[in-house]
């Protein structure tokens, strides 16, 4: 059975990593190819990223680069077709909601080639994200659900989804933080930066809704400067979130000096590093979906800077609090955690590390009928 794994930027890594190694359990079964796009194309941060995570390094890189959501689209397209065409893959397995994702899935079955979707289901029901169309498009053409909740089922199965495509595995990012969870808390950035555990937050911040409007960020950036006079927040910046605060003139709200203090920005971080700062933190601010889910399983309070959420678990269980981006809600729901407000120690069914294992198990027993495995529950 010969397989694509597709990754395009950073998160889809996190994704993709314990999928490959789950995969190399099966070498007479499974010839697996890692095909990069390229979309995020930033050399410093993905190397990090690859190099933190064991990936091996892509068999085939498309560098398709920067552009609007068509050209990109369009270059993934064009690119990914000779690719199938050379390759024949009997599946490609797509991760996340970016372009490649979308790209890729309708590029592969206009050609007859199978795809399984890993995180599937998510909806934030917010057409105005490029992530939620990416997300619907794939959904609705992909052979195979890949899904981590309930919640995810039930919106699939809402949109008329036969419910023998789709399959509750768990989550694909908690795998790669299992993994790498103890070799994180052995680094030395907090002491490095002169912090003490729970005495800062971390903060991301990227999405256009938040950053492309300068009276939004800027509001934003009010409400995390009135937080950091009681912790310091950690902000390791975006390369758009910085473009913007440059061009809109809001450089003052960071803090670039020795002293950590402030709103005190850094480059961007490996992910063994964030890692580390995250699982120490107070709390996390952020406008990014995996965060979410991470500091549900670290047991760290997350406020979630949008409007809506795609992993309503995380809400569920009473880790994280989507509160917009208006600053007196911000700064209300991180106060609320300051003065010692309790989180729920609950960790969602399936999040335990395993769903990697379960995702290749079911291909190989499903998919190569010449193989004998029995698949994890």
């Amino acid at each position: 059975m010969k397989i694509l794994n597709i990754v395009g930027a950073r998160p889809n890594f996190m994704k993709m990593a314990p999928i490959i190694e789950a995969m190399n359990r099966y070498p007479d079964a499974i010839q697996h190819v890692l095909v990069h796009t390229g979309q995020h194309y930033d050399q410093k941060m993905s190397k990090a990223i690859f190099d933190d995570l064991g990936m091996p390094k892509p068999d085939i890189d498309l560098e398709v680069g920067s552009g609007s959501h068509a050209e990109q689209t369009a270059r993934i397209m064009i690119a990914f077709e000779k690719v199938c065409i050379v390759e024949k893959p009997d599946l490609v397995i797509v991760v996340g909601d970016v372009n490649s994702t979308m790209a890729c899935t309708i590029t592969a079955k206009k050609l007859g080639i199978k795809v399984a979707h890993v995180e599937a289901g998510l909806r934030s029901r917010d057409m105005g994200m490029p992530e939620e169309i990416n997300r619907l498009c794939t959904d609705v053409l992909c052979d195979y659900l890949f899904i981590t909740d309930h919640f995810a089922k039930e919106n699939l199965l809402a949109e008329g989804v036969a419910e023998d495509r789709i399959i509750f595995v768990g989550n694909v990012m908690i795998d790669t933080l299992v993994k790498h969870r103890k070799i994180a808390e052995q680094l030395d950035v907090i002491k490095k930066l002169g912090l003490e555990k729970r005495e800062y937050a971390t903060l991301t911040l990227h999405r256009p809704s938040n950053v492309d409007d300068r009276d939004i960020f800027e509001g934003i950036l009010k409400a995390l400067q009135v937080i950091s006079m009681e912790l310091p927040v950690i902000f390791p910046i975006h390369p758009r979130t910085r473009k913007m605060a440059e061009q809109f003139g809001l450089e003052h709200y960071f803090n670039v000096g020795e002293k950590v203090e402030g709103v005190w920005i850094t480059e961007p971080l490996g992910y063994l590093e964030f890692l580390h700062l995250n699982m120490h933190a107070k709390l996390v601010l952020t406008d990014s979906g995996g965060l979410q889910e991470e500091t549900t399983v670290l047991g760290v309070p997350c406020i979630t800077m949008r409007n809506n959420t795609e992993r309503p678990i995380t809400c569920e269980v009473g880790t994280n609090v989507v509160v917009g981006n208006d600053g007196e809600k911000i700064v209300s729901a991180a106060r609320n955690i300051l003065v010692g407000n309790k989180i729920p120690a609950t960790i969602p069914e399936k999040w335990d590390g395993r769903a990697a294992e379960r995702i290749v198990d079911w291909l190989v027993s499903c998919l190569d009928s010449s193989v004998s495995v029995s698949v994890h529950d």
